[in-house]
Parts: structure tokens; sequence; C-alpha cells
């Protein structure tokens, strides 16, 4: 299955937990990278008084299924540091992954919901993820990716550093 990932961090060396994770799927088996985006520096996203994040995309090949996936990205960010507090969202993190995409299924479990349940409203996610597949159809809309960034009216920045993840 071919995943699509989006990884954020903005506390700590951003750029050493993005590239740790990605070596941690890797170390654990989780898939074979396929395509990296470019790191992106963007504005937060509900608390504002916090530093800005680096983001990008992946995308991930892998045998594992969906929640299998999303439950070793979990094991990953608590291994990085990352603290999770029931209730509160858009707080600080050295490392956040979620699933964007996973192929064209549409998926809605317990913790789990694929496309990401924001994709469409996400500067920060739709960049990078355009980036990589502007073409790509998303599959709850049934949109291609490109045309859901131009009709973004998400108005945070987001600027696209000449990084490679």
């Amino acid at each position: 299955m071919r995943y699509y990932l989006g990884l954020g961090s903005n506390l700590g060396n951003c750029r050493f937990y993005l590239r740790q994770a990605l070596k941690m799927m890797e170390q654990r088996g989780l898939g074979r990278i396929l395509a990296k985006s470019s790191l992106y520096l963007t504005e937060p996203v509900g608390k504002e008084d916090q530093n800005w994040f680096l983001n990008a995309v992946v995308v991930l090949e892998s045998e594992l299924a969906p929640k299998e996936l999303m439950q070793a990205l979990l094991e990953i960010e608590e291994d990085l540091g990352r603290k999770r507090r029931k209730g509160e969202k858009n707080l600080p993190r050295t490392i956040d992954l979620d699933i964007l995409l996973a192929d064209d299924i549409i998926l809605e479990e317990q913790g789990l919901v694929i496309p990401h349940p924001r994709i469409s409203q996400r500067r920060f996610v739709l960049e990078p993820l355009s980036e990589l597949a502007e073409h790509l159809i998303e599959p709850r809309s049934q949109r291609r990716v490109g045309e859901l960034l131009k009709e973004l009216k998400d108005n945070k920045k987001v600027i696209r550093l000449d990084e490679k993840l």
C-alpha cells in the first residue's frame, strides 16, 4: 500500500526529529520511503504563542495495514519524546506523524480516519503534498491535491525551504 505521511516538529532540534523518524521507520521495517518533500517552515495552527513548525510529507510503500502503521508511528513519536495530553490539541511537539492518505481508501475507525480529516483545510499539509503529488485524487472529495491547494482559504504562512527532508 502507498501511504502519504505528514511529519511535523516545533520543539528542540526539529530537523533531527524529522530525519530520525524516517530512519526509525526504515529500521523498524515499516516500509520503504519512495519520495520526500522539501522542508517547509510553517506558522502554527491553534495556539499561536509557540515556535513555528518544520513540516514535510513522505511517500511510504508498506505492507502494513493502516491501523498497524498508525500504531507503529505512535510508538516512534513516543520514542522521540512526544508527550500527548488528553483533550489538548495543537500543542508544541518534538514530532508529529500522521497518515494523510493510503492509496484510495476511505477509513473511519476509532483513533484513525483516512484521509486525514483536516487534509483539505491545512496549507502546511497541502503545500508539501502537492509538491510530491499535485495530481493525486483525494478520495473523499474526489478532487486533485493541487485543486484543493488552489481553493484553500487557510492564510497561515508556509515557506518552502531550499532543503529536502
